[in-house]
């Protein structure tokens, strides 16, 4: 069994030679396996460590090491053998092995024998546990006086402490060493250290004389016999002896029996079957249906969590006479184990802890309640611990009812009520004077901590923590009690702590698999608070409906991201520098274009800049320097954007006129580049790009735009002024109206551009039909420019044009021949010196001689035209053949193509515009009128008790959503509660079901009181029908009795009277 617990570890602690062995062996046994080789100096990750441990468990698992451990129970094996099978099945149900726990469920399940002997054992340890404690006394000081000479083992299993034990016979003295856990020993490790300490164990184990009649088990108790004068010495590790069994938990006594101790691994072994909201193990520890004998492990629990606490005095406020550092761990445990037995929730288990007749739950309360000393004033971290997991419990005791017996029967021993809320007040303000104790002095360890935090690990003070559980206990209870809910609402206003609890509480809403909505209170996580403003603003504007008009949908698919960020912002507080630069982000955008456009108005007011500039009118340089002086003056006294750009402004101009228009510009450049490349890394600083990997960098459209734009402000400043001039483009990525202006022709560019083709191909037939027909009638006048310009500083070259059209010089289909160019070039270069407004002369030439050019004519010509082709054509006279067919051409030109294609091209872009105006109109609408999660509009809330913003801000709040879900990320999954776990399970099959969908519970209830309320009234009305009809019915009842008898008496008398037989007179 010892091998096999070796074999589930999840890591192993070498020193530096036992490291160097071991990858040595390893790259000799797998020299092949490069990729493994390389993986041995990864460091390995927790996700990576937890799927190596689950691997190893159902590789054993499969192997029969469950049904090993179950078969081991039910025989009778010693009791070190029984503690060594409890401790191999910790190790194979650790973390909650679903795989583990159905293979053990299978086992018993399919054997009444082997599941009432497996049952019948651990029954029997409760029994001998409650047993021994009953006849313990109320405090442990005289065991402490009796046993001050020796120091014992203790079982904890977060220390991985060893329990050395004796058998239970007279005759075995010999302890056998019994790692109890694996995180910290190593039996191969201690081997040597054993071998060397083997004479002096021999003589420190002490022997105890005992009857025989009476066997026990014995603790052997590990230690170097000393004086009883010099017992101080073992109070200080550096005088005294060295004990090999004397590891960091083992600095306290442990002076509880073996019997009771068992029960800490026995309890944490129930508590694995039932992690993870197994409901099969649940219940069936509760309830063997196909025993004959029943054992009620769940009750049994709560007994013995009764009997370690002594609530069978009745004194339940002297909690400190019971409870102790010696025992703490194992109280822990026990009210770990019942709050696995409730969550998820298992009704039956909540209703048994409830209505057991212990004072269990009392006892729960109590520990919650009232101070623990003197254990409160020795060890205060184990108090809050002990509170944590009590008020645990008894909001698992409460998880997903309907129903308020649970919370009456606890709000039954909390009187008054406002002591719940004093308990919580309480810790917070010791938690934080703690807090504040400890920051002295450790300022600059803490800032190195944080900074290698995990983001997922939650750094809030222990004590507002465990205050946090008190509060959210609280608030659940006062939704049954009307005077603890008010009497919150009341305080929180005032006092500290309780407003701490409520800004960082939360409430959401899920739908369960049937249907019901469950409410949820949690703990919002530190992370949370890294969540940005304009994270949440974007998120909230750009989240798309899907077809049925949700937006969860694309918000559960924004998690994501909106949880990587939530990291990176967390470790971004931990750079001050860059935090402060990305913190300013707006501020050096709107410095950016301040600067683009002042340097824009420079270049189109000055270029060229080798013109110099005429001097400055003292009158004008002094209204410069008033300008400077008032301007940085408002500033100083109240600074705003108006006057810093006043200042700039006043300031350029005075620098212009100071050293020059060329510095001035390059140094304005030179600004704008620093601006930008500030702004550059706190955007990449805000937004994790140095975290992400390059691919994800390259698809970034916002930080691809901002390099470019830092790119041309190094063009600018570096290769020509021009470049500045892009930079005016980014008022389209600022503004989102001029967005919208470019989104009307982008969204739905498709339509444009088929339109579009549309055009061109009706103007290619068009075009064809010009050439075959009316080719001639395709003369331009065009204006010729000269060949050649001459210089500023070359007065021998003079300007030349091409002979204009009054010398008849000109190109026709008939005399445009290569020698009639060439003399025009030659008359060209011999013309005398003219004025530039004569030196270009107008002409007329063919544009339609090739299809391409009659193609690119009528495209150019005919578009740029109102009237189409035939304003630009020749005009034909009416004699013409072919005049009626000009007329028609031209007039389909300008049907089809001008008011038709164009106007299509038009409308498209104009509907667009109308949609998305439409859509964003119908966008903003939702957004202030309708609930983001489940849907429902400002009008379902309308005269009812909750108004839509109580409803959007508390109950439906998205941000609540995100909170929880990040909740379940950071939170451990063997902590998680019946809902978290529920949850869990729908974002990893990613349904959203969860999310209610057209459904409050607030309507809910509104709407079956209303129902209930009709339903009175139906029957009320039903009642009155009925008595009316009772009443009648009794009237007529009663007539009918008098008719009856009235007839009985009137046919008495006439049965008198017809009798014959009358008695005689007696004188007769």
């Amino acid at each position: 069994m010892h091998a096999l617990k070796s074999m589930v570890k999840s890591s192993y602690e070498f020193d530096s030679r036992g490291h160097g062995l071991r990858l040595k062996l390893l790259r000799r046994y797998f020299s092949d396996d490069k990729q493994y080789l390389k993986s041995l100096h990864q460091p390995l990750k927790e996700e990576d460590a937890l799927e190596r441990l689950r691997i190893t468990q159902n590789e054993l698992n499969k192997q029969g090491a469950s049904d090993l451990v179950v078969e081991l129970f039910m025989s009778e094996s010693p009791i070190n053998i029984l503690e060594e099978s409890v401790n191999l099945a910790i190790a194979l149900l650790e973390g909650g092995n679903t795989e583990v726990q159905i293979s053990i469920y299978r086992h018993l399940h399919g054997s009444e024998t082997a599941s009432e002997k497996f049952f019948q054992v651990f029954y029997d340890k409760m029994c001998i546990a409650q047993k021994t404690l009953k006849s313990m006394p109320s405090t442990t000081s005289e065991m402490n006086q009796n046993n001050d000479d020796f120091e014992e083992t203790i079982y904890s299993p977060k220390s991985g402490a060893m329990s050395p034990i004796l058998s239970p016979t007279l005759n075995e003295r010999q302890p056998s060493l019994v790692p109890m856990t694996d995180e910290s020993f190593n039996f191969e490790q201690q081997q040597p250290l054993i071998a060397q300490t083997t004479n002096t164990i021999d003589h420190n184990v002490l022997t105890i004389n005992q009857p025989e009649e009476e066997p026990q088990a014995f603790v052997a108790k590990l230690t170097t016999y000393q004086e009883p004068e010099s017992f101080e010495t073992l109070k200080n590790p550096a005088t005294g002896t060295f004990d090999i069994l004397d590891f960091p938990s083992q600095n306290r006594r442990y002076k509880l029996p073996f019997e009771i101790r068992i029960m800490q691994p026995i309890l944490r072994f129930l508590q694995l079957l039932c992690e993870n909201h197994n409901p099969e193990f649940q219940n069936y520890l509760r309830l063997q249906d196909n025993n004959k004998t029943n054992y009620n492990l769940v009750c049994e629990t709560l007994k013995f969590l009764d009997a370690i606490c002594g609530s069978q005095t009745g004194l339940l406020g002297l909690l400190g006479n019971y409870i102790n550092e010696d025992n703490v761990e194992l109280i822990n445990q026990a009210l770990n184990t019942l709050t696995e037995y409730c969550q998820g929730p298992c009704r039956d288990n909540q209703d048994a802890i409830v209505n057991h007749e212990s004072n269990g739950i009392d006892i729960i309360i109590a520990i919650v309640l009232n101070d623990i000393t003197p254990l409160n004033q020795k060890n205060y971290d184990l108090v809050l611990e002990l509170k944590d997991n009590a008020s645990k419990l008894l909001l698992a005791v409460m998880e997903s009812r309907d129903d308020s017996t649970n919370a009456e029967r606890i709000l039954r021993n909390i009187v008054p009520v406002s002591q719940l809320l004093d308990v919580g007040c309480d810790i917070y303000a010791r938690g934080k004077q703690q807090e504040m104790e400890g920051k002295s002095g450790q300022e600059t360890e803490n800032e190195e901590v944080l900074h290698d935090e995990d983001p997922n690990e939650n750094s809030d003070n222990v004590a507002q923590t465990v205050g946090h559980n008190m509060y959210i206990l609280a608030y659940q209870l006062a939704r049954h009690n009307r005077e603890l809910e008010i009497l919150m609402k009341h305080r929180t206003l005032n006092d500290e702590a309780l407003s701490y609890y409520h800004k960082h509480t939360a409430e959401i809403e899920i739908i369960r698999h049937d249907r019901s909505i469950e409410p949820i209170v949690f703990p919002v996580p530190q992370l949370c608070e890294f969540l940005t403003v304009e994270k949440k603003q974007k998120v909230f504007l750009t989240c798309e409906q899907d077809e049925q008009g949700s937006k969860v949908k694309d918000f559960f698919e924004k998690f994501p991201e909106i949880f990587e960020e939530m990291k990176w912002q967390r470790k971004l507080r931990h750079q001050p520098t860059l935090y402060w630069f990305s913190s300013h982000m707006s501020l050096w955008s709107d410095i950016s274009f301040n600067f683009a456009v002042l340097i824009n108005i420079l270049v189109a007011v000055f270029y060229p800049f080798n013109k110099g500039l005429k001097d400055l009118d003292p009158r004008a340089s002094a209204a410069i320097w008033s300008a400077l002086f008032v301007t940085l003056i408002a500033i100083l006294m109240k600074p705003n954007v108006t006057s810093m750009r006043m200042f700039f402004v006043a300031g350029i101009l005075r620098s212009i006129y100071s050293v020059g228009l060329g510095p001035t510009l390059w140094l304005m450049g030179a600004i704008q580049v620093l601006n930008k490349g500030v702004f550059l890394v706190s955007f990449m600083g805000n937004n994790g790009t140095f975290s992400k990997s390059r691919y994800e960098n390259l698809t970034n459209f916002e930080l691809v735009y901002h390099v470019g734009y830092l790119l041309l402000c190094v063009f600018g400043l570096c290769v020509h002024e021009f470049f500045y001039s892009l930079l005016l483009l980014d008022v389209v990525y600022r503004e989102d109206t001029l967005w919208n202006v470019i989104q009307c022709v982008v969204r739905n560019a498709k339509s444009v551009i088929l339109t579009a083709v549309f055009a061109v191909i009706i103007i290619y037939l068009f075009a064809i039909c010009g050439y075959l027909f009316i080719q001639d009638d395709f003369l331009m006048e065009v204006n010729n420019k000269p060949l050649g310009i001459a210089h500023e500083n070359d007065t021998n070259i003079l300007p030349t044009t091409i002979p204009s059209i009054v010398n008849d010089g000109y190109c026709t289909k008939d005399n445009c021949t290569n020698d009639t160019l060439t003399g025009h070039i030659r008359h060209a270069t011999q013309a005398s010196t003219i004025l530039p407004e004569e030196a270009v002369g107008e002409e007329v030439e063919r544009s339609c001689d090739t299809l391409f050019m009659c193609i690119v004519t009528t495209l150019n010509k005919g578009l740029r035209n109102g009237g189409g082709i035939g304003d630009v054509l020749r005009q034909p006279s009416s004699q013409e053949p072919l005049y009626f067919f000009r007329v028609i051409y031209d007039m389909m030109f300008f049907f089809i193509v001008i008011i038709i294609t164009l106007n299509l091209i038009f409308g498209v872009i104009i509907d667009n515009f109308a949609d998305l105006r439409t859509e964003k109109q119908r966008n903003d609408e939702i957004l202030r009128n309708t609930c983001f999660i489940c849907g429902l509009d400002r009008k379902s809330f309308d005269n009812k008790h909750v108004t839509f913003e109580d409803h959007i801000r508390k109950v439906h709040n998205m941000w609540n959503y995100v909170y929880f879900m990040v909740l379940i990320n950071v939170k451990d999954s063997t902590e998680y509660t019946g809902p978290e776990s529920y949850v869990h399970e729908m974002i990893e099959q990613r349904n959203l079901d969860w999310f209610p969908r057209m459904r409050t519970s607030s309507l809910d209830i509104q709407e079956d009181k209303n129902k209930e309320d009709m339903d009175n009234r139906i029957l009320k009305f039903q009642m009155d029908d009925a008595n009316k009809a009772i009443k009648s019915l009794t009237m007529e009842l009663s007539e009918l009795q008098k008719l009856v008898t009235e007839s009985r008496a009137q046919k008495h008398r006439m049965n008198f009277l017809q009798n014959p037989s009358l008695p005689t007179p007696l004188n007769a």
